[in-house]
């Protein structure tokens, strides 16, 4: 890590915006059952709360990527965090299904400006090697601790306070934040040459990406033959192909084709995507398992992640150590097969009559291989990009990201379905619990597809501690 005491601090104000912004993801899950009772939610409706949010994230990330490059990085992350306060407030302050809904919405517009700001700053603030690789590390594991926190959090305040303190729990942490930002990040350096903001390429992703992620999220509600669902799906492929045209005819493109020729980004993104389709959704359905089949309050269900989030944690950080040794093609490929094999190990907790005992094991080494994975592909999404263009990358890793979720999601939780219709009392628990064994095995192999994913990485030996830089100066010290 730098020396300078500014940078350090720089880091820790990076680092909390991750933790609030992965505190509000569980922090919400356990809520979920109240705030339905609450605003008159019909039980299949109230994963709109968290769908909204999905939508918009991932519609939106490109976007938030590239006006980070262009319009300033400090700028957009402040940005962000001030949409975060106020979409929580309005959140915390609902009335109506519509007006969470619509908050939530807001709330994943304000996550898709954070996520590639706060990825782009690391990126550029720190050279490229141990430096970066550590910054990453303490970014992830802040990212964990917010799940602990939030899980845990979540319970605390849904018990107590009601469902709305997890809402404005999020106001004043996001507010100091983004004062702090303003003090330690340095100021946007405005650019040496002028570049366009490609809109008709905005405008075509955005609502591309967003139609795609909104027909996977409610494709399992409505049904996949619905009028919404394929519709929707259309619309998508239409903007998607117009936006592949207008990238590819554009002098200042929004997200150049010609990153791609990068290996370790486009690795990267694969891996980003595949991570997010099976670790990214075990938490749903542990959630359901916990709360729906064994019947645990917000708060037994809050204290039972505390155990997967610390060996995700202990992950991130050997992660870090182990890409830098070793590199990061020989660290995804441990990640993914520890992660495998405890996954495997996890399913076989997925009993109606079995207790939280049965899941330990597998939640301790499944959590350890998804930390280990989470830390070093960000550290490949981010290798090899020039320092004006790594917010459009890790915009593109975040959204194959929140796309892999919004398609695992759609297909594990029909999977999971079958066999539950028409089941009532223990029956309906029992055929649940089995449903998500076989998703959870699913995911398992799942995982192992990542191993041919990441063979693509070239081999890269030891990252060695660079010369004295510049913090805003790039340093490509490895081959991947």
């Amino acid at each position: 890590m730098s020396g300078s005491p500014r940078l350090g601090l720089t880091l820790a104000v990076l680092a909390l915006a991750q933790l609030i912004y992965a505190l509000d993801l569980n922090i919400v899950f356990v809520a979920l059952p109240d705030i339905g009772h609450a605003l008159g939610f019909p039980g299949q409706t109230q994963q709109l709360v968290v769908s909204a949010y999905v939508v918009c994230a991932g519609g939106f990330l490109l976007f938030g990527g590239r006006a980070a490059d262009l319009l300033g990085r400090r700028r957009i992350f402040v940005l962000a965090l001030a949409l975060y306060a106020v979409s929580s407030l309005a959140g915390g302050l609902a009335w109506s299904p519509v007006v969470i809904i619509v908050a939530r919405a807001v709330q994943g517009i304000g996550g898709a400006l954070l996520l590639p700001a706060t990825l782009s700053l690391i990126s550029t603030l720190f050279p490229e090697g141990p430096q970066r690789n550590r910054a990453v590390a303490v970014w992830g594991g802040a990212g964990a601790s917010g799940l602990t926190i939030g899980a845990l959090l979540g319970g605390v305040l849904t018990e107590n306070f009601g469902w709305s303190a997890v809402f404005f729990v999020n106001v004043p942490l996001a507010a100091a934040v983004a004062a702090a930002a303003l003090v330690v990040i340095p100021r946007d350096v405005a650019a040496k040459a002028a570049r366009r903001f490609d809109l008709p390429g905005v405008f075509s992703v955005t609502a591309g990406a967003t139609l795609l992620v909104l027909a996977l999220v409610e494709g399992p509600e409505l049904g996949w033959d619905s009028g919404l669902v394929v519709g929707a799906f259309a619309a998508a492929a239409a903007l998607l192909a117009l936006f592949a045209v207008i990238e590819a005819r554009t002098a200042d493109p929004l997200m150049p084709f010609r990153l791609f020729r990068n290996r370790s980004l486009t690795v990267g993104m694969l891996v980003t995507f595949l991570y997010m389709a099976t670790f990214g959704v075990l938490p749903y359905f542990l959630t359901v398992l916990m709360q729906t089949v064994h019947g645990y309050s917000a708060l037994q269900t809050g204290l039972a992640f505390l155990l997967p989030s610390l060996t995700i944690a202990a992950g991130t950080q050997y992660g870090e150590r182990l890409a830098t040794r070793k590199g990061t093609r020989a660290t995804l490929l441990l990640g993914f097969v520890v992660g495998a094999v405890g996954t495997v190990a996890l399913a076989f907790g997925f009993d109606a009559e079995a207790g939280y005992g049965a899941l330990v094991v597998g939640l301790i080494v499944s959590g350890f291989g998804q930390g280990v994975v989470w830390t070093t592909m960000w550290i490949a999404a981010a290798t090899g990009t020039a320092a004006a263009e790594q917010g459009i990358a890790n915009g593109i890793a975040s959204t194959a990201l929140n796309i892999g979720n919004a398609i695992g999601l759609a297909v594990f939780t029909a999977i999971a379905q079958i066999g539950t219709t028409g089941r009532t009392g223990d029956d309906l628990g029992a055929a649940t619990a089995h449903g998500e064994f076989v998703v959870v095995l699913l995911t398992a192999l799942g995982m192992v597809l990542g191993v041919p994913i990441v063979l693509a990485l070239r081999r890269s030996s030891a990252a060695v501690q660079p010369p004295a830089t510049h913090a805003g100066t790039p340093v490509t010290v490895t081959a991947d």
